[in-house]
């Protein structure tokens, strides 16, 4: 099997998670500067199987998209257009960064890393494949 690749895109830096082979575990693989990030994407995939991206989708609680979307879209569209083998989809990343910080909370990190936002983005990259894991199995 090929794994899945999800995305915690920001305007500056980008958080990214993928699951093993078997598509079982999740885990943060890297934070990346977005600026970067389409190369870098790119590359992993020619390395490593992967069967499709999962990408937090920015909406705000009322369900309207966030400032952030306009960004995310113009990344997929052009994922799309160059990348059509590799499907790239949107899920719901409300509560991922807060869920993130308290995830570091329960699992005892100092103030200093709990400040470290590029491990925030891995981590909420981490929660984004996760959901998107559980809500396939239902």
């Amino acid at each position: 099997m090929a794994r899945i690749l999800s995305i915690d895109y920001g305007r500056k830096r980008t958080g990214v998670a993928v699951t093993d082979p078997l598509q079982l575990i999740a885990g943060g693989l890297a934070t990346v500067a977005t600026s970067e990030l389409y190369d870098w994407l790119v590359q992993y995939t020619q390395r490593e199987p992967v069967e499709r991206i999962i990408i937090g989708e920015p909406r705000q609680m009322n369900g309207q998209p966030s400032e952030n979307m306009q960004r995310v879209q113009q990344f997929v569209n052009r994922w799309k257009k160059a990348q059509p083998d590799i499907p790239i989809e949107f899920y719901d990343e409300r509560f991922t960064s807060v869920i993130a910080h308290q995830s570091m909370l329960d699992g005892g990190l100092h103030k200093k890393a709990r400040q470290d936002k590029a491990l925030v983005d891995q981590i909420s990259a981490t929660i984004i494949l996760e959901d998107y894991m559980r809500s396939r199995k239902k």
